[in-house]
C-alpha cells in the first residue's frame, strides 16, 4: 500500500513538473510572442489614438468631409474591382479555353502591369491625355480646332479616370488566381455543356464562372484593399479618398487624432472586406474526382475571333505596362541629364539601404515566428501567428499614423531622458532616421515573408528534424543545418518579393520619411506632383525595373 501511494505521489509530482515546465516560458515562444508584439503594436496604436485623441474632431468629420471621403473611397473599390475582375477573369478565361495567335506570349505578359506602381501609370495617362499631350495637340492640329471650347474632350483628372489607371495596374491579381482556377476545372464538364449546345458564352457564364468564382473573389478583395492603399494615383486625380484623408487632416490640419480616426474607419473597412470574401466562400465547395477529371484541353480559334481574342488580351497590357513605360522611357530619353542627377542616385541609394535591411529583417523575423510556432507548439504563438498577417492588409497611411506618433512621444523622452541626465542631445533616433521607414516595410510585408517560411517548412518532412534532434542537434542548429538548406530557395523568394514592395511603397514613406530623405517612389512622386515628369521618369522606370523582376519569378513560379 505504501509503495502504491508513493507510486502515485511520484506520478502526480511527474504531471506538475511536466506542466510547470509547460508552462515556463521558452527564448523560442518569447521570441514569436515578441515579433508579433512588434507586428501588431502600429495596428493597436491607431485604435489607441483613434478612441483617446487629444482633440476630438470626429463630429467635425461626420458632418463635413467623411462621407465625401467615405462615398469616393466605395466608388473606387467598387469601380476598380468590377473592371478589374472583368478583365483578369476575362482573359484568364480566353487564356485557358482557347488558343489563339500569340497567347502563349500573352499569358506572360498580361502580368507585367504587376510592374508598374499606379501612380507611374496615372502620371502618363495624364501626360498623354491632357491638354497640352500629344493626342488633344494631334486632334486640334487634324480638325483645326484653336482652344478647348471648340471641341469636346472628357476629364483627364477625374475619379474614372483613377478607376481606370488602378484597375489596370492591378487586375493581374484576379487574373493570376483566375488563371489558376479555369485550368484546375474538368474538361468533362465543358463537352457535356458543348454536348448540350451551349455556346462559348454560355460556357463561361454557366460553367467557367461558378466554379471559378470563389478565386474571381478572393482577387478582387486584393485588388479592393490596394485600391484603399493607394495614394499616389487619387492624390494626382484629385480624388478625396479616405487616405488623402489622413494626409489633409493630419499634415495641413495638425491633428493627429483625427487622422488617427480616419485610419480607423479604413481598418474597419478592412476588415469588413475580408470578413465578406471569407463568409462568401465558406459554403462553396468544388472537387475533382480523381478517375474523372480530364485537364481542359484549349480550343483553337481562327478567323475574327482568335484576332479578336488577341486583341482582348493585348489591350490590357498596352494599357497597364505599354503605356507607361513608353512615356517615361520618352521623357527620360528626351531629358538625359536627369540620369546622373545626385538627387536621383541619393533616392536609389536610400531605396537599396531601406529596401535590403527591411527584407533581410522581415524574412527573419517571419522565419523565427513560423518556427518557433511549429518548434514548441505553445498555444499563444500559435493563435497569434495567423494575426500578423493583417499588416499586408492595412494601408500604408495607417501604419504611418500608428508609427510616427508614438515613436516620436518615445523619441522625445529618450532624448530628454539622456540630455538630463549626460548633457547631450541625442536627436531624434527613430523618427530623424530611416528606422521608422524600415518597421513599417517590415510590419506591411510580414505576410509575404511569414506565409513564404510556412509553406517551405510545411514541405519539409517531420523525420528530417526529428533526426536531427536525435543526433544531438539543438534547435538552433537544426534550423541552420536542415531547414535553411532545404527552404533557401522560397527564402530568397520571398526576400525579392518584399524587397520589391518596399522599392513600391508610397504613404507609409511619405509620412515616415526624415527631413530631406527621398526613395525613388517618393521623388518620382516629388517631381510628378511639380509637373516635371522628366526628372520623374529615371526614377519611375528603375521602379518600374525592380518590378520586373518579381514579374518574372511569378511567372517562372506559375509555370
Amino acid at each position: 500500500m505504501a509503495e502504491q501511494i508513493a507510486q502515485d505521489n511520484l506520478s502526480l509530482a511527474g504531471r506538475w513538473l511536466h506542466a510547470v515546465l509547460r508552462l515556463r516560458p521558452d527564448p523560442w515562444s518569447v521570441g514569436a510572442v515578441l515579433i508579433a508584439a512588434l507586428v501588431l503594436m502600429p495596428i493597436l496604436s491607431v485604435m489607441w489614438i483613434a478612441v483617446t485623441p487629444k482633440q476630438n474632431i470626429w463630429p467635425h468629420l461626420v458632418s463635413t468631409t467623411l462621407p465625401r471621403y467615405m462615398w469616393n473611397t466605395g466608388v473606387l473599390m467598387i469601380g476598380v474591382a468590377a473592371l478589374a475582375s472583368a478583365v483578369g477573369a476575362g482573359a484568364a478565361w480566353l487564356i485557358s479555353v482557347y488558343r489563339f495567335p500569340l497567347s502563349r506570349w500573352l499569358e506572360w505578359l498580361l502580368l507585367l502591369p504587376l510592374a508598374i506602381p499606379a501612380y507611374v501609370g496615372a502620371y502618363a495617362l495624364v501626360d498623354l491625355l491632357e491638354y497640352a499631350g500629344p493626342v488633344q495637340t494631334g486632334l486640334r492640329q487634324v480638325f483645326g480646332w484653336q482652344s478647348a471650347p471648340d471641341y469636346w474632350f472628357p476629364e483627364v483628372r477625374s475619379r474614372e479616370a483613377a478607376v481606370l489607371v488602378l484597375a489596370a495596374a492591378l487586375y493581374p491579381y484576379v487574373y493570376l488566381l483566375s488563371r489558376a482556377a479555369f485550368r484546375e476545372q474538368s474538361g468533362g464538364a465543358y463537352e457535356v455543356a458543348r454536348a448540350l449546345g451551349a455556346g462559348p458564352f454560355a460556357l463561361f457564364r454557366r460553367v467557367g464562372l461558378p466554379l471559378a468564382r470563389p478565386a474571381i473573389a478572393a482577387g478582387a478583395a486584393i485588388v479592393m484593399m490596394e485600391t484603399v492603399n493607394d495614394f499616389g494615383t487619387v492624390e494626382y486625380f484629385s480624388v478625396q479618398t479616405l487616405t488623402t484623408g489622413i494626409f489633409s487632416v493630419w499634415l495641413q490640419g495638425g491633428n493627429a487624432g483625427g487622422a488617427a480616426q480616419i485610419a480607423m474607419v479604413i481598418l474597419v473597412l478592412i476588415l469588413v472586406l475580408v470578413a465578406l470574401e471569407k463568409i462568401s466562400r465558406r459554403n462553396l465547395r468544388f472537387h475533382n474526382l480523381g478517375r474523372a477529371h480530364r485537364p481542359l484541353v484549349p480550343v483553337r480559334l481562327t478567323g475574327p475571333a482568335a484576332w479578336g481574342a488577341t486583341l482582348a488580351c493585348a489591350l490590357p497590357v498596352a494599357v497597364g505596362f505599354v503605356l507607361p513605360v513608353g512615356v517615361m522611357a520618352s521623357h527620360a530619353l528626351a531629358n538625359t541629364g536627369a540620369w546622373v542627377d545626385p538627387g536621383l542616385l541619393r533616392a536609389l541609394v536610400n531605396t537599396l539601404t531601406v529596401g535590403g535591411i527591411a527584407a533581410v529583417g522581415t524574412v527573419a523575423a517571419g522565419l523565427f515566428l513560423v518556427y518557433a510556432v511549429r518548434l514548441t507548439g505553445r498555444t499563444l504563438p500559435k493563435l497569434l501567428l495567423p494575426v500578423t498577417t493583417i499588416g499586408y492588409a492595412a494601408p500604408g497611411a495607417v501604419l504611418g499614423v500608428g508609427l510616427l506618433i508614438p515613436m516620436a512621444a518615445a523619441d522625445n523622452a529618450l532624448a530628454d531622458a539622456i540630455e538630463g541626465a549626460f548633457g547631450v542631445d541625442i536627436g531624434l533616433v527613430m523618427t530623424g532616421s530611416a528606422f521608422a521607414i524600415i518597421y513599417a516595410y517590415c510590419v506591411r510585408f510580414f505576410a509575404i515573408a511569414q506565409g513564404a517560411a510556412d509553406a517551405a517548412m510545411g514541405r519539409i518532412a517531420p523525420s528530417l528534424p526529428m533526426a536531427a534532434r536525435s543526433l544531438g542537434r539543438s534547435a538552433r542548429g537544426t534550423l541552420t543545418a536542415v531547414h535553411l538548406p532545404l527552404i533557401r530557395t522560397s527564402v530568397g523568394t520571398a526576400l525579392l518579393l518584399v524587397f520589391v514592395d518596399c522599392v513600391k511603397e508610397l504613404p507609409a514613406t511619405l509620412l515616415l520619411r526624415p527631413f530631406n530623405y527621398n526613395t525613388l517612389a517618393t521623388r518620382v512622386y516629388e517631381k510628378a506632383s511639380l509637373e516635371n515628369l522628366g526628372d520623374a521618369a529615371p526614377a519611375a522606370l528603375l521602379v518600374s525595373a525592380v518590378g520586373l523582376v518579381a514579374v518574372g519569378l511569378l511567372a517562372r513560379a506559375n509555370r
